[in-house]
């Protein structure tokens, strides 16, 4: 027996045994081999399978019919009953996590303070052996709002900001949070600016897209809001960068007033608390042990002066002679540096780039010496004579 599109089922007898076929059998097909016949009871069988399944479909369209005409009479008692099993099934997930994992209930006020103790990251803490985060301490208050947080990369610097805005979110809808101890006052916005993105469809490239999302949060942050910036100014050269983050800062100091935590490599910025009544230094601890270096993950205050680039080159697999050749070039670069006037020593900037965190630029006393001079008082001698002195000077100098 078998079956094809064109004559349905047939039986197939081999010229073997034709002289057997009965009379009741009609032949259909003549092969090479074989004659293919049907009879009238197959002719029914076929009849019964090839409308079951036209059979099946109507019945299974009543059936579903009828189930959803029953289910839309209760339509709101069903909704209503899955909005229940839906708060159930989150508040039963946070409850479970905030016992597995030792979260605290967190105090919620409404004044200006924010502070979390030991606080941690919910999921990357969970994506690393048990006990192995380093959890860290984080404090908003009325006098320290604006926190500079400076530290090589791999330190940490993305993941403290990231938990700061985790633990909010959770406190202020009802959740416990990965912390010791957590009192948050009210936030009624949380803005981000952290990692690099560009929109190439729409023509904007990474620091395009990133100064039109801090133009966002100038616009809407308010004195409630939190504000947690990470690397603003990266994606253009070097003294624009500091520039806008320089301008960034003190806007959110100044006329914002809100709760902001800016990382940065920009070591510039370190001079901000001088001029920033409510602005203090931060950095991510590491140790250095001989050539290498050690991440302590670790939110400690004050500023610091590295970022331990080229440590983090080497960590990533950089051939020897790259990272050789890298330091060699580092201490030229840092070598042709001088120090801001009023600054901790450790900044400095371009000797050809204006002072533009010190209240005047350095003044040469050559160049003092030669404003002074009056040329047509001289004689050629005695001029001679300066200008001699002058590349003398010149020559102790360096």
């Amino acid at each position: 027996m078998g079956f094809n599109k064109v004559f349905g089922y047939y039986l197939e007898i081999t010229h073997t045994h034709l002289a057997r076929v009965p009379s009741d059998y009609e032949r259909r097909q003549t092969l090479a081999t074989a004659e293919r016949y049907v009879t009238p009871e197959l002719k029914e069988y076929e009849a019964r399978v090839l409308g079951a399944e036209e059979r099946i479909a109507t019945r299974e369209g009543e059936l579903f019919g009828a189930l959803r005409a029953a289910v839309g009479q209760a339509v709101a008692r069903i909704q209503q009953t899955a909005r229940v099993l839906a708060r159930l099934d989150v508040w039963a997930g946070l409850g479970e996590r905030a016992v597995a994992d030792r979260y605290v209930r967190p105090a919620i006020e409404g004044d200006f303070e924010l502070l979390l103790r030991d606080a941690r990251h919910p999921v990357i803490e969970r994506m690393m052996p048990r006990e192995s985060f380093i959890p860290n301490d984080a404090r908003f208050t009325e006098a320290e709002r604006v926190l500079l947080v400076t530290g090589p990369n791999m330190a940490g610097k993305s993941t403290i900001l990231r938990q700061i805005g985790l633990c909010v979110v959770l406190a202020q809808m009802g959740a416990f949070v990965p912390a010791s101890a957590a009192k948050i006052g009210a936030v009624d916005r949380l803005f981000t600016r952290v990692g690099a993105s560009d929109n190439l469809a729409g023509g904007q490239s990474t620091f395009m897209v990133e100064m039109s999302e801090t133009s966002a949060i100038l616009h809407s942050a308010t004195a409630q809001s939190l504000v947690l910036l990470d690397e603003i100014g990266r994606g253009t050269s070097t003294y624009d960068g500091v520039a806008i983050a320089w301008a960034v800062t003190e806007h959110l100091h100044d006329r914002v007033g809100c709760k902001t935590m800016f990382a940065t490599h920009y070591h510039e910025l370190m001079q901000l608390p001088e001029r920033l009544q409510h602005a203090r230094n931060y950095n991510v601890a590491v140790r250095e042990a001989g050539d290498g270096i050690v991440f302590l993950h670790r939110l400690e205050p004050g500023g610091t002066d590295r970022s331990y680039g080229i440590h983090v080159g080497q960590l990533a697999g950089l051939p020897a002679e790259v990272v050789a050749r890298a330091r060699e070039v580092l201490t030229t670069l840092e070598g042709e540096h001088r120090v801001v006037p009023g600054a901790p020593p450790a900044v400095s900037l371009d000797p050809g780039q204006l002072a533009l965190f010190s209240e005047s630029p350095q003044s040469d006393p050559v160049m003092e010496e030669l404003k002074l001079l009056d040329l047509d008082r001289l004689t050629p001698l005695e001029a001679l004579n300066r200008l001699a002195d002058f590349k003398r000077r010149a020559g102790d100098h360096q």
